[in-house]
């Protein structure tokens, strides 16, 4: 399961990210609206942990935009207020939970479990493109009679060009969402990872394939 983390508070950012991560959840943290609003957009989260006070554009606003994008993905609001106006406020908005600060880690833990187990509304175990599909539980690509199981690295590259078919995902976006800001890669990994991918996609013997646009990205094409 992939969380997203959008909190400002650095040092609670970075202990609930490492708890996420210690009880088996991928986190990716942001600390603004903005910034937000953009990871939301990618498609590749299961859960959306989004504070209310927040730089750039604060958490209902981004609760509200993705909704009206028709964005799905399940949200629980963080925050410090704790007020029956505001708790009702966000769910208005389209959140889904609603936990105050402070919270201890084994009650985030805990609803973050009962969302999950809501079911196929909030998860697509199988992603599909044309004759393409990825089985997100078992990291294997497959086309027709054909299946490769994939790396993590591979696995999540390929998640994202499914979960935004056609659309141009910068070298900046894919390192970023699938590195770490903080990683030390560069765009040359980006590039050999890809060029992994078109290999299994040409084994599989897909119309999918990966196009590279000059000076922009990679594009995920299907038949001309």
């Amino acid at each position: 399961m992939r969380l997203l983390l959008v909190e400002d508070e650095t040092a609670l950012s970075e202990a609930l990210s490492e708890i996420l991560n210690q009880n088996g959840y991928l986190t990716d943290c942001v600390s603004n609206g903005i910034d937000g609003l953009e990871y939301i957009r990618t498609g590749i989260y299961d859960l959306i942990l989004l504070d209310i006070m927040l730089p750039g554009q604060d958490g209902l606003t981004v609760l509200r935009k993705m909704r009206a994008e028709k964005i799905h993905t399940p949200v629980i609001l963080l925050t410090a207020r704790s007020e029956l106006s505001d708790i009702v406020t966000g769910l208005d908005a389209g959140s889904d939970d609603y936990l105050p600060k402070p919270f201890s880690t084994a009650e985030l833990l805990a609803r973050i479990r009962a969302i999950s187990r809501r079911g196929p509304r909030y998860t697509q175990d199988v992603l599909q493109f044309e004759d393409l599909s990825l089985d997100r539980g078992s990291m294997e690509l497959s086309c027709g009679g054909n299946t490769i199981r994939l790396g993590k690295k591979e696995f999540e590259l390929m998640e994202m060009f499914l979960r935004n078919p056609g659309q141009v995902l910068p070298k900046e976006l894919l390192l970023s969402r699938v590195w770490g800001l903080d990683s030390a890669a560069d765009y040359n990994n980006v590039e050999v990872y890809i060029s992994f991918l078109r290999q299994k996609l040409h084994a599989l013997g897909t119309a999918v394939h990966i196009r590279t646009s000059r000076m922009a990205g990679y594009r995920l094409e299907g038949r001309s």
